[in-house]
């Protein structure tokens, strides 16, 4: 391939992901899942291979690419491993070393953050994740002060950066290489997703829902900074992608407890986000159906709303469609256990119907689950491209980033520039070039406080 048809290509499959979710017209319907775990061992890798070995990774998903050139965005695994083997990561047991090599990676909830603690996280973040979360989450900084726990901030902080290192080669070489996109990049949780999960756990922040209200409120209105500042920190800076939320716990609240608890604080981080020029693809993971009336409330074609397999496409369609673009619509049964004509049945349908009037990317629920056949895979291509093909003279091309009239939003750090230089007593050269990577160096250790609640 050509680096002209490379480009070419990515432009083209770019354009046309940006313009769905804009719910502006496309030759076709995209082929974008979320989540595409089946790309990961297509090529015969098992889990440990891929999460253990970014070689191996990437190979596998050439691989994919090469046989499944229709598709239009390409992410699957999220994880490099060693990151979490430096710190001894307590809430995720993985593939090869907790779990045979062919599993898939399980998550711990624990209660990491215990009741009588939400002043603390209240009235100092900082001091609360560094000397009660983190050593309760990254088992080597147990013993505060110890010489292991130093050697895993030194390790945890180098993992953090190799990390970075290879997600970054990736998508060049896949945008680069192989003209594909990534359909998110970044990442954040709901607030109250992130006080849930791995803080106080689901059964114990539904106690608290309950026994200190006004605590769990006012934790939610604290953590979105937080969530803001980590999505930034985490994105395309070029604002190509949308940045990614998994919705974890809405499905296990009721309508008026997601209205009180969840969706205020989470609409204020998208809100924040969407004003800073960014687009954002939302996992509505399980039936959000009682509550994805709330994406109205959001700016038009701004975010992209992944429908589960428990929810009803075919309402969020006459819900939400009009307003937001959704994704999804071939079960994940279907695609383990059913046929390739049961696949074209199905999306025929789908474009038919959902994806009538544009606004439509054909998926499974959140994502294309690991054990899919290839034959139905393949299916779900070819039928779509039969029938959600609307007008092959539309060219669509990639959005130049959006004018921001809302302030910028600086990153955070524990200690600003400002102070710093203070404490050096004044600067007798060129400023910037000790200010730059001062503030990259502190913004980025930021973050890596935060992505342990991820």
């Amino acid at each position: 391939m050509t680096k002209s048809t490379t480009e070419e290509l990515y432009a083209e499959r770019l354009g046309r992901y940006q313009s769905v979710i804009a719910l502006e017209p496309t030759d076709r319907i995209p082929i974008a899942p979320g989540s595409n775990y089946f790309s990961e061992i297509y090529s015969g890798n098992n889990n440990q291979e891929t999460i253990y070995s970014s070689e191996k990774w990437l190979q596998a998903e050439e691989a994919f690419i090469n046989d499944f050139p229709e598709v239009d965005v390409l992410r699957n695994n999220r994880v490099w491993a060693p990151l979490y083997d430096a710190v001894n990561l307590q809430s995720y047991k993985l593939p090869g070393r907790d779990l045979p090599p062919m599993s898939n990676i399980q998550f711990v909830e624990k209660e990491y953050m215990k009741a009588d603690e939400y002043d603390l996280l209240i009235n100092n973040k900082l001091e609360f994740m560094m000397e009660r979360f983190l050593p309760r989450m990254l088992g080597d900084m147990a013993e505060k002060g110890s010489v292991r726990a130093n050697m895993a901030l030194l390790k945890g902080g180098m993992a953090h950066v190799m990390t970075g290192q290879v997600m970054r080669n990736r998508s060049i070489y896949l945008q680069t290489k192989l003209g594909m996109p990534q359909p998110m990049t970044g990442a954040f949780l709901a607030p109250f997703d992130a006080l849930s999960d791995c803080m106080r756990g689901l059964r114990a922040v539904l106690l608290d829902m309950y026994r200190q209200p006004d605590k769990v409120l006012a934790a939610c209105d604290v953590l979105v900074d937080e969530m803001v500042n980590f999505a930034l920190s985490t994105a395309d800076p070029l604002k190509r992608y949308p940045i990614f939320v998994p919705t974890h716990k809405p499905t296990f609240l009721s309508p008026k407890q997601f209205d009180k608890f969840y969706w205020p604080s989470f609409k204020k981080v998208m809100q924040i986000l969407i004003d800073q020029g960014y687009t954002i693809r939302a996992y509505l993971e399980g039936d959000w159906g009682a509550h994805w009336h709330h994406m109205l409330e959001m700016p038009k074609g701004k975010v992209l709303c992944d429908i589960d397999n428990q929810g009803d496409i075919f309402k969020a369609k006459k819900d939400i469609g009009h307003h937001q673009c959704i994704a999804g619509g071939v079960q994940d049964t279907m695609l383990i256990l059913g046929t390739p004509q049961e696949i074209r049945d199905r999306v025929k349908l789908l474009c038919e119907t959902v994806g009538k009037d544009g606004g439509f990317i054909i998926s499974g629920g959140c994502n294309i689950p690991y054990d899919t056949k290839p034959e139905n895979f393949r299916a779900m291509i070819e039928a779509t491209i039969e029938y959600g093909t609307y007008d092959k003279s539309i060219k669509c091309v990639p959005k130049n980033p959006p004018a921001v009239t809302a302030e910028k939003v600086g990153l955070k750090m524990l200690t600003p520039w400002e102070i710093k230089k203070g404490e050096l007593g004044g600067i007798l050269g060129d400023e910037d070039l000790i200010r730059r990577p001062w503030e990259m160096l502190e913004s980025m250790s930021y973050a890596w406080i935060w992505q342990w609640v991820m």
